[in-house]
């Protein structure tokens, strides 16, 4: 079984946390500064922000949190300093068939490949199987993210579906890869 005393948000190196609307804009706008991480996180265009237009999408992320109520938002902050190093999100919940969508970023260059990621990604998965009793969680990455498609497969997710060509970056298109993690494969894990 499952043990209770499991901290949820708390990992070696990294908690997971609210987000703080005093700290995190300044950090966060200069991660839009960086293409490759945006590249990595987001497969929409990209651009720079200020800490003021951060803050307001902010805001409207807490909106959506209190309205929607299908999504949950984490600031990943390092537990010996308090800053912030990326973000984890739980969004497009159905809770009806317990299924949910992840995306995880490392923000800064610096606190890329020191397994940061893999801390989030254990508290998010905990969080989502064991807190909100999902089935299924799913994750949506481009071909080019290869660190990512990495960190997935070591957790035990499994490529479901290719759609090719679907993302274009830098002239060249890219498959959109989707894979899943069931329930019973990660209590498998969890356990081993």
């Amino acid at each position: 079984m499952l043990d209770i005393q499991t901290q949820l948000f708390e990992g070696q190196d990294i908690r997971l946390a609210p987000i703080d609307h005093d700290a995190h804009p300044a950090i966060e706008s200069g991660w839009t500064h960086d293409a490759v991480f945006m590249h990595l996180m987001w497969m929409t265009p990209v651009r720079p922000l200020s800490p003021a237009l951060v803050k307001k999408e902010y805001e409207s992320i807490e909106k959506k949190i209190e309205t929607d109520r299908n999504l949950y938002y984490f600031a990943i902050c390092a537990r010996a300093d308090d800053r912030l190093v990326g973000k984890a999100i739980l969004r497009s919940l159905d809770l009806t068939n317990g299924q949910g969508w992840i995306r995880l970023g490392i923000g800064g260059e610096g606190d890329r490949r020191r397994g940061l990621g893999s801390q989030a990604l254990r508290l998010l998965l905990h969080f989502a199987f064991a807190e909100l009793n999902l089935y299924r969680v799913s994750a949506l990455v481009p071909e080019y993210n290869e660190a990512a498609i990495h960190l997935l497969r070591k957790f035990g997710f499994l490529e479901e579906v290719r759609g090719r060509q679907a993302v274009e970056r830098d002239g060249r298109r890219w498959d959109l890869l989707t894979f899943g993690l069931l329930r019973p494969e990660w209590e498998s894990q969890v356990r081993g």
